[in-house]
């Protein structure tokens, strides 16, 4: 009863509300072409896009085909997609577009590594895995240029994004020499118990737009440090700079088969991976529609699954927050990647005693916000995915002025045209406006006011999602009633950026299962066998 991706097409899901799948999960939908190219740069670089992807290719990092085995490969019948530059509309590439047949071969040459792969020792898997992260540092600014180009975020964003999704690669060598196991006492005089932590075996691995690099690493590293191998999907929008890392995991001596790449035709790719006994676990980002997928199709072979889904999340400010702290951590975390986040601030609430300062100060705050292309100088907010995306924060905006709410800036396209969409905010929202239910994947800020703690806890609470939130309070005892209260799996105080590869990030309810980052993310690929001996008495 394998369950198929072909009932996941973007087409279908439109239907429900301009695309809720959109956002991230548009990666396992079929490819959509929209736009994605280049401009200028900070430094002395070319300014056109074309001029950039050139010296891309010139540094061996843009590529273009799959990765099956250690070999890059076309698409076996020559099919390809384009990527484009959401900023210009511009085409950057033309990317193999690969489907079943091909992501059989990645999933046998994964299967085949496997069994090499996880008898290498802790040691040398650590030290491949420092050589691939050093290699993402030294390239770094490659990387950020490629990310820019193919997905729109500022270029300084990008390099941001670089430095932490190698954080991952690097967290992971490091705790390649922790992964214990335990020796448990015995109920008898002859017996020894103890137990190992052994690789799951092959991991599927499907992956966002939204973040190129950092989705993949926070998978992929984990997942080698322990022993397992794996084949990646990226999605159709951002391909390039999931290639390129893949490329840089060759140089550094990662060996054929244990890094796997195909992408293309979504529902193809996302069946094998589902319907192959050889992949014992699914590890995906994206929307929850999806993730509900990827559970029923795992289920026919008992995969193991992690699932990163959407999110909902507020942002919660108190009167007796510090204006200028909860205004500074509500633009981090609501505006930044233009509001494509799955942790961005969902639902600003704010008591109602600071409601007027809080909105006068927000505001005045985001209309000093550069809209722009990422590579342009000083600009903090790109252009949204696809005109999708566009269409979409357009819709839950019209819903929401339709039942009460004022638009207190922006709330329209922005005059660059394309899919910029300018910074907004939106006052006198309540919870039952679509804008408050559904994730905006977009720069429009919500704001929503209460009168009491127990208030903005309720309605905090009152949703299926539990990924991110965010509180501001100069009250530490309010700041751990709270923390404690929220039904998330991540609580920001008086902090709107708090992702980072030595914590655990994850959601309650149907936000996902499993843990990404940390210690408690090695768990996810690993398998605990109990071993007891018997007869242990002397001879």
């Amino acid at each position: 009863m394998a369950v198929s991706f072909a009932a996941v097409n973007l087409r279908t899901m439109a239907l429900r509300s301009s695309s809720k799948l959109l956002r991230r999960s548009s990666h396992l939908l079929p490819p959509i072409h929209m736009q994605h190219s280049a401009p200028p740069l900070t430094r002395k670089i070319s300014m056109d896009a074309r001029s950039i992807a050139s010296q891309l290719n010139s540094s061996g990092l843009l590529k273009t085909q799959g990765l099956i085995g250690g070999k890059w490969s076309d698409s076996y019948d020559g099919k390809t997609i384009k990527v484009y530059n959401p900023a210009t509309g511009e085409s950057i590439a033309d990317v193999a577009c690969m489907g079943g047949k091909e992501t059989n071969d990645a999933i046998a040459s994964a299967y085949d590594a496997y069994r090499s792969w996880s008898k290498t020792t802790a040691a040398e898997r650590s030290k491949l895995l420092r050589k691939w992260y050093d290699l993402l540092m030294a390239h770094k600014e490659e990387l950020a240029q490629l990310m820019t180009l193919e997905q729109g975020k500022p270029l300084k964003e990008a390099m941001g994004e670089v430095n932490y999704g190698a954080g991952f690669i690097e967290f992971s060598a490091e705790e390649a020499k922790r992964i214990y196991g335990d020796i448990i006492p015995a109920p008898m005089s002859d017996r020894r118990l103890f137990v190992l932590k052994q690789p799951v075996g092959v991991v599927g691995a499907i992956t966002p737009w939204n973040f190129p690099l950092a989705m993949i690493t926070r998978k992929v590293g984990p997942a080698l440090a322990c022993g397992c191998t794996v084949v990646i999907k990226p999605s159709e929008l951002t391909p390039l700079t999931a290639l390129a890392a893949a490329e840089l995991a060759i140089q550094a001596g990662i060996p054929p088969g244990a890094v796997n790449v195909v992408m293309g035709n979504a529902p193809e790719i996302g069946d094998a991976l589902l319907a192959s006994p050889q992949v014992r676990k699914i590890t995906f980002t994206g929307s929850t529609a999806v993730g509900k997928k990827l559970m029923a199709g795992s289920a026919e072979t008992v995969k193991k699954v992690s699932l990163e889904l959407g999110g909902n999340a507020p942002c919660i400010i108190f009167d007796d927050a510090d204006i200028d702290i909860a205004v500074k951590g509500t633009l981090a975390a609501k505006y930044r990647n233009s509001g494509q986040t799955c942790v961005c601030a969902n639902r600003i609430l704010v008591q109602e005693g600071i409601y007027d300062k809080f909105a006068k100060a927000l505001i005045d705050a985001v209309r000093n916000m550069k809209v722009g292309d990422g590579f342009g100088e000083d600009v903090v907010q790109g252009p949204l995915i696809n005109e999708a995306a566009v269409e979409k924060v357009e819709t839950l905006l019209q819903d929401a002025t339709s039942k009460g709410a004022k638009v207190m800036l922006g709330g329209k396209r922005h005059s660059l045209g394309f899919t910029f969409y300018e910074p907004t905010v939106v006052g006198d929202v309540n919870s039952d406006m679509r804008i408050s239910r559904e994730e905006v994947f977009g720069p429009v800020a919500p704001l929503l006011r209460f009168k009491t703690e127990e208030d903005a806890i309720r309605i905090a609470n009152d949703t299926n999602a539990g990924l991110g939130s965010y509180v501001f309070t100069n009250s530490i005892q309010r700041s751990w009633r709270v923390a404690e209260a929220l039904e998330y799996g991540l609580v920001g105080v008086n902090e709107g950026v708090i992702s980072t590869e030595v914590a655990p990030f994850g959601g309650f309810k149907q936000s996902g299962l499993g843990r990404e980052g940390s210690k408690y993310g090695m768990d996810e690929y690993l398998e605990i066998k109990y071993v007891c001996l018997g007869n242990m008495k002397k001879e």
